[in-house]
C-alpha cells in the first residue's frame, strides 16, 4: 500500500463565530459542536476546523487545495439579502459575525465547485449551498408546510425522510426511507433550486431534505443532522470520497 493510501484524509469543517462563556472568559469565539468533529474522526479522517475569515477567491482555492474533503456545518439563518429577499419576522437578524460566516462559507462552496472536492453540507450548510448556486429559501416552514421540523430547546426532533432511488445520496446512506434527527425552520424553496442541484430527498410534507450535484464526484447537502444521529454512513461515504481524492491528488 502506498503512503498516500495508508494515511488518513484531511476534512475541513466550518465553524460558528459567536459569543461564548467558559471559565472566566466571555468573548467572541470560534465554535463547533464536538459531534461534527467526532463524526469525521470516527469515519476515518483527520478533522480540521475552518474559522470564519475574510477569503478572496484565491484564498479559498488555496485553502481547499490543502483539504481532501469539506463539511459545511449547520447554524443560524442565512441572511435573506444573500438571495434577494426581505427578512421574515421569524428569521434571525443578521449580525456582523454571521454575515462574515455567510461570506466565508460561500467562498468555500465556490472553491469546491471550481476545484471539485468531496463536500457534505448539513442543514444551514445545504441552505447556503443552494443560495451560493443562485437559489432561494423558504424563510419559515410553518407558513407553508404541515410537517414537524423543529426540535426541542437545545436539542433535536425527528421526522421521516424518503430518498430518491439511484441517487448518490441513497447509495451513500444505504437506505431510502428512515427517521432522521432534525432541527430547522427554513428550507430550500422548491421554486428556487440552485444551479446544477437536484432535489433527491423529501419529508412527508414535501419539504426538500437533500440535494446533490452529479457533475462532481461527491457534493451532497442534507437538511437533517447526521452528526446528531447514530448512523455513520454519510460521513463514511464522505471520507471514502475524500480518501480517493487524496490518493489522486498525491499521485497514488
Amino acid at each position: 500500500m502506498s503512503a498516500a493510501a495508508a494515511s488518513r484524509p484531511v476534512v475541513g469543517i466550518t465553524t460558528y463565530e459567536d459569543r461564548a462563556r467558559w471559565g472566566d472568559w466571555d468573548q467572541l469565539a470560534e465554535l463547533l459542536p464536538a459531534s461534527y468533529v467526532r463524526s469525521v474522526e470516527r469515519a476515518g479522517a483527520v478533522p480540521v476546523l475552518i474559522p470564519v475569515q475574510d477569503l478572496t477567491p484565491g484564498d479559498a482555492l488555496n485553502l481547499v487545495s490543502r483539504l481532501d474533503g469539506l463539511v459545511v456545518a449547520g447554524g443560524p439563518d442565512v441572511a435573506p439579502a444573500r438571495y434577494g429577499a426581505e427578512r421574515h419576522s421569524e428569521t434571525s437578524e443578521p449580525t456582523e459575525s454571521r454575515s462574515r460566516r455567510d461570506a466565508t462559507e460561500i467562498a468555500l462552496i465556490e472553491a469546491v465547485t471550481a476545484r471539485p472536492t468531496p463536500t457534505l453540507a448539513i442543514c444551514r450548510g445545504m441552505q447556503l449551498l443552494n443560495v451560493a448556486r443562485g437559489g432561494s429559501l423558504v424563510q419559515h416552514l410553518p407558513d407553508v408546510a404541515e410537517g414537524e421540523h423543529g426540535g426541542t430547546p437545545g436539542g433535536f426532533g425527528s421526522h421521516v425522510v424518503q430518498l430518491e432511488g439511484g441517487s448518490l445520496l441513497a447509495k451513500a446512506a444505504g437506505w431510502q426511507r428512515a427517521t432522521v434527527p432534525t432541527r430547522h425552520h427554513q428550507a430550500i424553496d422548491p421554486a428556487g433550486l440552485g444551479r446544477d442541484l437536484l432535489a433527491v430527498a423529501f419529508a412527508e410534507d414535501g419539504t426538500i431534505e437533500a440535494v446533490e450535484d452529479r457533475s462532481v464526484p461527491f457534493l451532497v447537502g442534507v437538511q437533517w443532522h447526521p452528526e446528531a444521529g447514530d448512523d455513520p454512513r454519510l460521513f463514511l461515504a464522505l471520507v471514502e470520497a475524500a480518501r480517493s481524492a487524496m490518493v489522486a491528488r498525491r499521485g497514488g
